[in-house]
């Protein structure tokens, strides 16, 4: 963060000072957490569902904060911000837990002012705001790009899937004079959502990788979730550059609406940054021929899924544009890692089981590639022992309730198990009576009997696993996050050791 007074934050959010000189500076970041403050960061005062932030204003001040944002007057210098006038309220913030008189929606609406003001003042020297979004895919792709640009100088990214009002702002304002690439997640879950994050942190390329059912409940239909996805494409300047997947007709469309430059991505022969010669590997890791106008080269990635190649595509895209060569692109993304947990995370158990974590949430376009990329797997194993039953190794797909989908939700859940029959998967493990249409599609598309089973919970899957698994197998775990199936995964990966629950 640029360094502020008190003064001039409280000029900047419209608020005024409480028990402040004003000229008390804040030189670090801001923080929810007062246990993470790091020397001269301004603690943001937030109501929670068991605490308020409010509570911790003076302790924060004495672990080296320089002051507080705060609704409502604490003992420590402060910038008291002005409540929000009717209408004014972000969206998502009225949903904010503990929220129940709007402090926290004004204390975020001032921070998202706060933010505003730090990355137009560093937009104007040498920083490059990035913006992602999508209904799948948004936090691998903001992870790819932050890599291929760090070579190219200072850059600052979200950790995981930190791309709300809450998130967007505090990443923002990680960025400070050294900083040349400000990489961020825009999310929604209604109209309007996306041009207000854009808001917060204008940026200058903005990346859209696919429309689709991820929050349809929310948004009526697939349509109604591309215009608010365009509001990215949108709010980019003239001057500015729209990355596209050609291969999803409905982002295709988005440029039309935008007046910056477009550049298309994907497998469509119309990208210009195109993969071509796509294959996977055993582990379904996948290798492609990158074709851009700068020149070609050879990529393997080291990401489980062929869905990360469009995730590559987008990422080469933005470091292309930034400066990078082909040959540069195509030898980073050789080299990626994962950075955000819970996310096509492969791992082996010591009992030899291989388990294919992509725990940390689902829609049906996600959970689609992610029994493709199981498939895949297993597709290598039989290659290298044809007979697999008798060897033990069979794939599994332990697969929760995918969320938000409103009236379309028992048809996605019953494809999503036909699919599983499809792809010949040996076992399929439902689990929740929310997710039961799995198992009914499963057992509808196929003469399938003992192969998909439903069970009511996390720990009922646990332990069928530990009863039935055997050294070899390979099991993909995924749902949204209500179903907390990373519990799944890590009882799986311990082996034999007990489980007792899991952190969110």
């Amino acid at each position: 963060m640029i360094a502020l007074s008190l003064a001039e934050i409280a000029e900047i959010v419209g608020g005024r000072l409480h028990r402040a000189q004003g000229t008390e500076t804040v030189r670090a970041g801001v923080e929810f957490d007062s246990r993470k403050l790091a020397e001269g960061g301004l603690f943001v005062a937030l109501p929670g569902e068991r605490v308020d932030g409010h509570s911790f204003a003076a302790r924060a001040v004495r672990s080296g904060a320089a002051g507080v944002l705060a609704a409502r007057e604490v003992d420590a210098p402060s910038v008291l911000v002005p409540p929000l006038a009717e209408g004014e309220a972000h969206a998502r913030s009225v949903a904010l837990a503990g929220d129940t008189d709007g402090s926290g929606a004004a204390v975020l609406a001032a921070l998202g002012k706060l933010a505003r003001h730090v990355v137009t003042e560093l937009s104007a020297g040498e920083l490059t705001v990035v913006g992602v979004t999508g209904s799948s895919g948004k936090t691998s792709t903001k992870d790819l790009i932050a890599q291929l640009l760090e070579p190219l100088g200072p850059t600052v990214a979200p950790p995981g899937s930190f791309n709300n009002e809450l998130g967007h702002p505090w990443t923002a304002l990680r960025a400070d004079a050294g900083t040349r690439h400000l990489v961020l997640e825009l999310s929604a879950r209604g109209p309007g959502h996306i041009a207000e994050l854009a808001a917060v942190a204008p940026p200058r390329i903005g990346v859209v990788l696919n429309v689709g059912s991820a929050h349809v409940g929310e948004f009526g239909s697939r349509e109604g979730i591309a215009r608010t996805k365009g509001e990215l494409v949108e709010a980019l300047p003239p001057e500015g550059l729209a990355v596209l997947n050609l291969d999803d007709p409905l982002v295709a469309a988005m440029a039309d609406r935008t007046s910056a430059r477009v550049v298309g991505v994907g497998e469509h022969p119309a990208a210009s940054v195109r993969a071509a010669e796509v294959t996977v590997d055993e582990q379904a890791r996948p290798s492609f021929r990158l074709v851009t106008p700068r020149g070609e080269a050879a990529v393997r990635l080291p990401l489980h899924g062929e869905h990360q190649v469009g995730n590559a595509l987008a990422a080469a895209a933005v470091a292309l544009e930034l400066g990078a060569s082909v040959d540069e692109v195509a030898a980073r993304l050789g080299a990626v890692q994962h950075r955000s947990e819970r996310r096509m995370e492969v791992g082996t158990s010591p009992d030899g089981i291989t388990v294919l974590n992509d725990s940390y949430n689902a829609n049906p376009e996600s959970v689609r590639a992610g029994l493709k990329a199981l498939a895949s797997m297993s597709r290598g194993r039989r290659e290298e022992q044809a007979d697999r039953e008798e060897h033990g190794r069979r794939s599994w797909a332990v697969l929760g309730v995918m969320g938000e989908l409103g009236a379309d939700s028992v048809h996605a859940h019953d494809e999503i198990g036909r699919l599983a029959v499809r792809l010949n998967i040996n076992r399929l493990v439902v689990v929740g009576e929310d997710a039961a249409a799995m198992h009914q599609g499963a057992s509808h598309e196929g003469s399938w009997g003992e192969e998909s089973v439903l069970v009511p919970d996390a720990d009922a899957a646990i332990a069928l696993l530990r009863e039935e698994l055997r050294a070899g197998d390979v099991v993909l775990v995924k749902a949204s996050k209500v179903a907390r199936l990373w519990r799944v995964a890590d009882a799986v990966l311990a082996g034999g050791a007990a489980v007792s629950g899991g952190a969110a």
